[in-house]
């Protein structure tokens, strides 16, 4: 159930672009793939605050998998259904960092993001992950996304 990303530890908005946060590439890449993935990411993470449901909508594949910090799988729909709910618990929630590597149409991206939840302990978090990105039918979407909680730095 991803709501652990939205809820406990808890990711495109067009005005966020990636030196809002630390985004990188290591290797060869497309400079319009990057800032599209980068920003896709960081619109997700605002989404938790925002309950946009369109980022989750247009960045998650049909097919898309997910597992959340309790280890459980869960799907696009459970996604877009949880997006809608984390105002309810979230006052913010931003990227602090992605790094990206590109393989032909496979992209990898590893970041993490910083909360803050409007009540409940901790008050304060953050979330490092894994998303697998594929252009299919030239189009950039996550097939699958691991999530973490981390310490605060």
């Amino acid at each position: 159930m991803m709501i652990i990303r939205l809820l406990t530890a808890t990711s495109l908005i067009a005005s966020v672009a990636p030196a809002s946060a630390a985004c990188s590439a290591i290797g060869k890449y497309d400079a319009a793939a990057l800032k599209f993935i980068c920003d896709s990411e960081a619109g997700w993470a605002s989404s938790v605050a925002s309950g946009d449901t369109s980022v989750v909508k247009r960045i998650l594949a049909e097919d898309f998998i997910g597992v959340d910090p309790d280890g459980k799988h869960y799907r696009k729909a459970e996604m877009v259904a949880d997006t809608s709910k984390a105002p309810n618990y979230f006052a913010s929630n931003h990227i602090n960092d992605v790094i990206v590597r590109f393989y032909g149409n496979v992209a990898i991206a590893q970041g993490s993001e910083t909360w803050h939840r409007k009540r409940g302990t901790p008050a304060d978090g953050r979330f490092v992950w894994t998303d697998t990105w594929l252009k299919r039918n030239g189009k950039w979407e996550i097939l699958a996304a691991e999530d973490l909680i981390a310490p605060v730095k």
